[in-house]
């Protein structure tokens, strides 16, 4: 359906677009994620920034605003700032100061090309569960951190991290599908497993995703080698065409402790990445869960802006947070050693690993 650019093809409520920006300093002192989401049919935009340190403590801001009229000056909510600096190549997402001790200003830089997601899709009982696309980039970071008095420099050699850029019908975390009073319950599923990896080696980044249910079977698989922007290999892809995993987890919460991932290239060669966790980041508190009487997507009124911390080591918070998880790792590949992001949903039955419900 054509329209206007200031409206999406569908009045469905959960249509979301959102930027996201992770990072960490591999020595695992910090790691940050921030971003930023729209959705047009709630009328409501919001923003978040998130900074933890020693993985004991997580510092968050979080911002929403209603989205009309838009300005079309920048993208700003209250003290969040995200600017494109250089289309699919270098943004700035940036906190002011505020009074909730958190402040920021973080350049990003690709240092490979931008590539897009398998198209995700799923339907249930005739309604749309899913229908979203998606790019990733892998690349640095510079810029700084304020966490109460004290200011982080980022160190661009000692950083890694990426970005992601999301539009569509979403589900589940993050202002998707929430309870509806009125309507047939969801289903609730004996237990499912998914995990995603993005790991730069420097001379190539590997991308590998994989959804299952409870007994293991595959409900979606994506998988890509990419080469860095400015190489002779640029505009190439390995397709990744299918894997096998083998981690351990933390006893506390369903967090990959160590591991392994196996991944089968359409060449028939194989690479087998051995993943040593650094840090570990909770997406729940920024507005991927309802947390604290929020939820990225709500309406909270025209103007709404909050901050606080998070005790990391209390599991009582951990229960509430640790859903979607983000664990920050250093990865080798043989000879190679690489950076980058185990993202992990582990919940319900699951008894290749132990889990027996929930």
């Amino acid at each position: 359906m054509a329209t206007t650019f200031d409206h999406v093809y569908t009045s469905d409520p959960r249509w979301t677009e959102r930027v996201v920006l992770y990072g960490f300093d591999i020595s695992g002192r910090l790691n940050f994620m921030t971003g930023l989401a729209r959705y047009p049919n709630r009328n409501v935009i919001d923003a978040y920034g998130m900074v933890t340190l020693d993985n004991k403590t997580a510092h968050v801001v979080r911002a929403s605003e209603e989205l009309r009229p838009e300005t079309g000056a920048g993208v700003e909510v209250g003290p969040f700032t995200y600017e494109v600096l250089e289309p699919l190549k270098q943004v700035r997402m940036s906190l002011k100061d505020n009074e909730r001790g958190l402040s920021f200003s973080v350049d990003f830089d690709g240092r490979y090309p931008a590539y897009e997601q398998v198209p995700m899709f799923s339907r249930l009982r005739g309604r749309i569960q899913e229908e979203a696309r998606r790019y990733y980039q892998i690349g640095g970071f510079s810029g700084w951190f304020k966490v109460g008095a004290k200011r982080y420099r980022i160190d661009p050699a000692k950083y890694r991290g990426g970005r992601d850029h999301s539009w569509g019908v979403r589900r589940g975390v993050g202002g998707g599908s929430w309870p509806e009073p009125w309507a047939q319950p969801g289903d609730i599923p004996q237990g499912a497993f998914y995990f995603m990896c993005i790991f730069d080696f420097g001379t190539r980044a590997i991308h590998t995703a994989q959804r299952e249910d409870w007994e293991g079977r595959i409900e979606h698989f994506e998988g890509w080698e990419t080469y860095p922007l400015g190489s002779r290999k640029q505009d190439q892809e390995m397709n990744l065409v299918e894997l096998e995993h083998d981690f351990r987890f933390r006893p506390d919460v369903r967090v990959a402790k160590s591991g392994t991932v196996t991944v089968k290239a359409a060449d028939g060669t194989r690479r087998k990445l051995s993943i040593r966790p650094r840090t570990t980041f909770y997406p729940g508190p920024a507005g991927y869960d309802y947390y604290r009487d929020y939820s990225s997507g709500m309406w909270k009124g025209p103007s709404y802006i909050d901050g606080f911390k998070v005790d990391l080591t209390d599991p009582a918070e951990l229960r509430k947070i640790s859903f979607l998880t983000e664990t920050l790792c250093e990865v080798t590949c043989g000879k190679e050693v690489g950076y980058g992001l185990l993202e992990m949903v582990n919940v319900g039955k699951y008894p290749k690993y132990g889990y027996q419900g929930y």
